[in-house]
């Protein structure tokens, strides 16, 4: 150990005496922490610690923070501390670091949990205003946008909405057939195998057209729409609005809504009635290639029976859902993309709460179609 810096301690009944002598700097920072750290056996069974400063030759920051330490972790003990001696040209750096860290660390108020609980609903239904007002606000943008461009019909961007039907209709196609396709098949070779055990083999084919032409057909292509044609809507809105090519087109004088999310929306209105019709098609003969290869109905029975258990009714219904889904998906799309801010993890919160709030509304609209359709006896 270095000579230019020790620690001489001398213990008087209770109380505990120190006397740091020479360089206490950063130069000897090992030296004398080894020798702090020696000390302490002495001074934890001590009522009283004094620290004479006269024999200290040089000091800095460290040195002073070292011993500043040591009083504060004595004072947590209850050990009384008292600086003997102190040079008065060590005394501003005294003061200054024992003013470091001095802020007390407040211990969490525990709350009620009830009073907690209702503070969360509180919360969760302010949320849900803020979400509903702007759903709303993005419906009525819409609205004025559709009627300026039914007042003039040449500003409608027909060029933009032929494309992205294109892109959300036609190319969406293959994986709409194939995804319902293969749910026609399982929900047949359920009812098959459940059914078969009383005997009522022929009433698959009445689950399976009403479920799919009512329910499951335009219900499993909405959530398909809202997970590849929302989540692309709200990728494409918020990488304008991050470029503040938005911005721009307010400042060229264009309506944000009218030249960007009206061709939109107006191509997903058109598009999502065709893909559940050609959905509840391939789910339909999903569930008649099953009947026919597991359960031993030939196609002609199967469409001899799917026409007596199906009315249009069954059809119409399906159908009718199927434009306001659409609507559904498109303004929660557009106002998720609208909402992005300036940062990529922004792009991906909104994109990701535009899938689960589209199918979210999704489903609960075909909730209430279900209990209105049933109201009115169709």
């Amino acid at each position: 150990m270095s000579t230019d810096s020790t620690l001489h301690c001398t213990t008087t009944g209770e109380t505990v005496r120190l006397a740091p002598v020479g360089a206490w700097t950063a130069a000897h920072s090992e030296a004398l922490e080894q020798r702090l750290a020696a000390i302490n056996p002495q001074i934890s069974t001590a009522r009283e610690l004094a620290i004479d400063m006269a024999g200290v030759r040089e000091l800095d920051t460290l040195g002073a923070w070292l011993l500043e330490r040591l009083a504060r972790g004595c004072i947590a003990r209850k050990i009384q501390v008292q600086f003997l001696q102190l040079p008065e040209r060590y005394r501003g750096l005294f003061d200054q670091v024992g003013r470091v860290n001095r802020r007390t660390v407040q211990r969490p108020v525990s709350k009620n949990k009830l009073l907690l609980g209702l503070e969360r609903i509180g919360q969760y239904t302010i949320t849900l205003q803020v979400e509903f007002v702007t759903f709303l606000e993005m419906l009525a943008a819409l609205s004025f946008a559709l009627v300026r461009v039914l007042g003039r019909p040449r500003t409608f961007r027909i060029t933009s909405a032929a494309y992205h039907l294109y892109r959300v209709g036609w190319q969406a196609i293959p994986i709409m057939v194939l995804i319902t396709f293969l749910i026609g098949c399982i929900i047949a070779q359920q009812g098959i195998f459940h059914f078969r055990k009383f005997d009522a083999d022929a009433y698959v084919v009445d689950m399976v057209g009403i479920l799919v032409l009512r329910e499951l057909g335009v219900l499993i292509v909405s959530i398909m729409v809202a997970g590849r044609s929302g989540s692309a809507y709200t990728a494409e809105l918020g990488s304008m609005k991050m470029r503040e090519e938005i911005d721009a087109l307010r400042m060229m004088g264009f309506d944000p809504v009218e030249v960007l999310i009206l061709p939109r929306v107006v191509a997903l209105v058109i598009a999502l009635p065709i893909l559940a019709f050609f959905g509840s098609m391939a789910a339909l003969f999903g569930g008649g290639l099953v009947a026919w290869l597991y359960g031993g109905m030939s196609p002609e029975i199967f469409i001899a029976r799917l026409r007596e258990a199906v009315s249009v009714t069954h059809f119409e219904v399906g159908m009718i859902k199927a434009p306001f889904m659409a609507l559904v998906v498109g303004l929660v799309a557009c106002s998720e993309g609208l909402r992005v801010k300036g940062s990529a993890e922004s792009l991906g919160l909104q994109t990701t709460n535009s899938v689960v709030k589209s199918i979210f509304l999704v489903i609960v609209l075909d909730g209430v179609f279900a209990v209105f359709f049933a109201s009115i006896g169709m």
